[in-house]
């Protein structure tokens, strides 16, 4: 499902217009995404929680060459989903 898919479907069962929802529907992700650069977690019940890991560094490993590579701390996003999403998808 993509992000249009998503704006078609909540348009059709809102009557409201596609562009309208779009808006919304971006808004909504541009919220979530400044919250995680601010480094904050993201709760929404029912659904999950977004929220940044800070990974180490670690050593990795060329698969073609076996050569020892540097792999520098970084960020990631990790989402856990929420308990009424878990129960819903089994």
């Amino acid at each position: 499902m993509t992000k249009k898919d998503i704006v078609l479907k909540v348009s059709d069962e809102t009557n409201l217009k596609q562009i309208d929802v779009k808006k919304v529907v971006q808004r909504t992700f541009d919220c979530i995404i400044e919250a995680l650069v601010r480094g904050e977690r993201i709760e929404l019940r029912n659904f999950g929680v977004f929220k940044i890991k800070q990974r180490k560094s670690r050593t990795g490993r060329n698969p073609r060459t076996n050569q020892v590579i540097p792999v520098p701390p970084r960020k990631v996003v990790i989402f856990k989903a929420g308990l009424e999403m878990k129960q819903k998808i089994k």
